[in-house]
């Protein structure tokens, strides 16, 4: 099979110097890819300049983005010609769009105007003792795979934090539902700690458990196995 793969987090610019991003890195996607590579399936992963990497090798290829702009712009074409998407990349769900000391914000009758502004300068001035940071909503790039492929398996990944089981499980299937995913893997953050990562691989009846991130990527692809000698 073809597998495109996406590790890391996203990161969006403030200016030239500053950046909003999260902690994401890369580890769950890389052990994934390491075992599908062992196995004799081709990789294409697509990740950030941070996150961890396999080493290169024979049926793999990496490719770097930034932001959700080039990931959005980058995945499209390779959707088309993969098999399976395997989507564990944390996206940023906002992009900035301005950012001002507060004496602006304070002395502006109507604040929305200050969203048609941008910042001018390639590294904002840090003199303000307070800044205010307009975000605006990110694309979701997952909403748009079954548009660019209808044929392609998708499993995408939610993270909740400190949730039950039931709320944990509904929000994953919210998201099957709407972005048409065949699978959600679905972990809670404070399920992840040292060697332990618990996760489910929810589809719309049923749930699988793993406790380590071998053992996810061990259920994935033994799920995709399965389902392609089925199809």
């Amino acid at each position: 099979m073809k597998l495109l793969i996406t590790t890391g987090g996203t990161s969006e610019a403030i200016d030239q110097v500053r950046a909003i991003t999260n902690h994401a890195s890369g580890n769950l996607g890389k052990i994934i890819a390491e075992q599908a590579l062992r196995i004799g399936h081709e990789v294409t992963l697509v990740t950030t300049k941070q996150a961890v990497k396999p080493e290169p090798q024979k049926n793999l290829t990496i490719i770097e983005i930034t932001n959700v702009e080039s990931l959005q712009s980058t995945l499209e074409p390779l959707v088309k010609t993969h098999h399976v998407l395997i989507h564990s990349m944390a996206v940023s769900d906002y992009t900035p769009v301005y950012m001002t000391g507060l004496d602006e914000v304070q002395a502006t009758e109507d604040i929305t105007s200050l969203l048609d502004k941008k910042n001018a300068e390639s590294k904002i001035s840090s003199k303000d003792d307070y800044q205010v940071l307009f975000l605006k909503k990110t694309p979701k790039v997952i909403s748009y795979v079954k548009q660019w492929n209808p044929t392609i398996q998708l499993i995408g990944f939610k993270l909740l934090v400190d949730v039950s089981k039931e709320e944990l499980f509904a929000v994953a299937r919210q998201s099957i539902e709407r972005n048409g995913a065949d699978y959600i893997l679905a972990n809670d953050l404070t399920d992840i700690k040292g060697n332990q990562h618990i996760a489910y691989l929810v589809d719309k009846t049923s749930e699988v458990q793993a406790q380590t991130k071998e053992e996810i990527a061990q259920l994935i692809l033994e799920t995709l196995e399965k389902g392609e000698k089925h199809g």
